[in-house]
């Protein structure tokens, strides 16, 4: 499986949002935003701090597929 965070760089861009901006508002770290960047899994806790700062679901931020990049 491949997990994919172009719903959420997406989000921030229609939010006018810098992903430095979501480490601030979601408190997360940078090296979850860097994981994130690189489309490698992150901890379910570091997704629901980004939903709950940005008021959306996992499905409006993160793509799961069966296919390997």
């Amino acid at each position: 499986m491949t997990v994919r965070y172009v719903k959420l760089w997406k989000l921030l861009l229609d939010k006018k949002m810098k992903r430095t901006d979501l480490i601030d508002i979601a408190h997360i770290s940078g090296n979850v935003l860097a994981r994130m960047g690189k489309d490698e899994y992150v901890a379910l806790e570091s997704l629901e701090k980004i939903c709950r700062a940005l008021k959306c679901d996992f499905g409006d931020i993160v793509e799961v597929s069966d296919e390997r990049l």
